[in-house]
Parts: structure tokens; sequence; C-alpha cells
């Protein structure tokens, strides 16, 4: 590959980026809309977009943020279809992933079941009933475009 089709395929990944970001924000509400711009570096939402509290909203800002059951859990998720402790979240630096922790019906991202796997902008996670769209700070977004 030359310089040039390198220059190309830059150019197209940043408009396909830009309609895609533009296509997740549309799917949020206003009000949604507004939290995510709020968000601070290195931190990130989780919104509920199916299960019994559809539009609830988690903040994550720690390093680790269990999901699940117990009504200790930072994420509690009340419904028989989720374990005591899930899956967690882990935050480094600016960067996230999700780990289940060896749940009975385990963690999907984007439709697959995993045992981890890294969070990106609009990444689907489901737990037991509740699927979530995952939406890390603005801030860092740009850092990375």
């Amino acid at each position: 590959m030359n310089d040039h089709e390198d220059q190309h395929s830059t150019e197209h990944f940043g408009s396909d980026f830009a309609a895609r970001l533009a296509d997740l924000e549309a799917n949020a509400s206003a009000e949604e809309q507004a939290a995510i711009a709020a968000l601070p570096s290195g931190s990130a939402l989780l919104v509920v977009r199916r299960g019994p509290t559809v539009g609830a909203r988690f903040l994550l800002d720690s390093d680790v943020t269990v999901a699940g059951r117990h009504p200790d859990a930072d994420i509690f998720l009340d419904d028989v279809t989720v374990s005591r402790r899930h899956a967690e979240v882990v935050r480094a630096g600016t960067a996230f992933s999700i780990r289940d922790l060896d749940s009975l019906n385990g963690t999907y991202l984007d439709g697959e079941r995993v045992s981890g796997g890294e969070l990106v902008d609009g990444s689907e996670v489901q737990i037991g009933k509740y699927r979530m769209t995952f939406f890390p700070s603005r801030h860092d977004i740009a850092d990375e475009a």
C-alpha cells in the first residue's frame, strides 16, 4: 500500500466512525445524550435498553464495577436470570473491559457469549434479561480519533 491509500482508508474510517457515533447518539434520549456528554475522562455509562429497568443508567467510574443480583453489587440487576456476582467491568486508564464471573447464564458482548472482552463505544452487554449499551466519555473518544 502506498501513502495515498493509507490516507484514503483513514479518511474512510473517520467518516464511518462519525456516522456510527451519530447513529448511537440518535438512539439515545436527550437526557441520555446530556449524561453521556457530561462524563468526565476515565468514566463511562451502561444504559439499559431491554429488561426490567429500561432506561436505567449505571455510571462506571471505578477500577472494578461488579454487576449482579446481590443487593451489595455495584450494578444491582434484580432478576433470577442474573447470578449474584455475574460479571465485572474493569477499567484500565480510559479503557474498559467486561469479565464474566462464572455466571450460570453467561455474559454476552455484542451477541456472543464471552468470558471477557473489550468494551467500545456502542458495545451491547447482556447480563440475564438485561441488555445494556456502553458509552465511554466523549473526551476519551476525541483523544482516540
